[in-house]
């Protein structure tokens, strides 16, 4: 599977495809899942609630970001490769995280969830033919194709965990 043609996503989406590797995005997604669950293990519980800046996101809510965000991607992903020609609203991701109370969760019970979801969602994408990854859809008002959602999933995570190493971890 080639990565996705400028066609195929929004050019603000650019900054996440552009850290994805070559090769295989079912591969991709994969492996990233294990060298993120051998990170997350490295970091220390009590660093879970642990922020940079005042009004900065923790850890905890920036890995819950990437979980509900997974979530939709999916969703997205799902409908888009059914047909479905019903235009999907955008998410205020602010407001995902401001309400999540990733606060009250471990570190990792967050990981594990993770783990679980990446697992789930690669079993559903790698029902996705060479049709069904083209086909494309509206999302926040404006088109993707099924194949750019699921290297976007991939660059928005490396995005996240590149973040946490530069910003939370120093």
């Amino acid at each position: 599977m080639n990565r996705p043609g400028s066609e195929e996503i929004p050019e603000y989406y650019n900054q996440y495809l552009n850290l994805v590797k070559e090769g295989d995005i079912i591969n991709i997604l994969e492996e990233q899942s294990v060298n993120v669950q051998n990170f997350l293990a490295l970091i220390p519980e009590d660093k879970g609630d642990f922020t940079y800046g005042f009004g900065k996101w923790t850890i905890k809510e920036v890995l819950g970001h990437l979980l509900d965000t997974e979530r939709i991607l999916a969703y997205r992903a799902l409908r888009i490769a059914r047909r479905d020609r019903q235009p999907l609203p955008g998410y205020d991701q602010d407001e995902y995280v401001k309400n999540s109370k990733y606060y009250k969760r471990t570190l990792k019970e967050i990981a594990d969830e993770m783990l679980m979801l990446r697992a789930a969602n690669l079993q559903f994408f790698k029902t996705f033919d060479e049709t069904d990854l083209m086909e494309r859809g509206i999302a926040n008002e404006m088109e993707f194709s099924v194949r750019g959602i699921l290297y976007i999933l991939a660059g928005h995570e490396l995005y996240h965990i590149n973040f946490i190493k530069d910003n939370y971890l120093n």
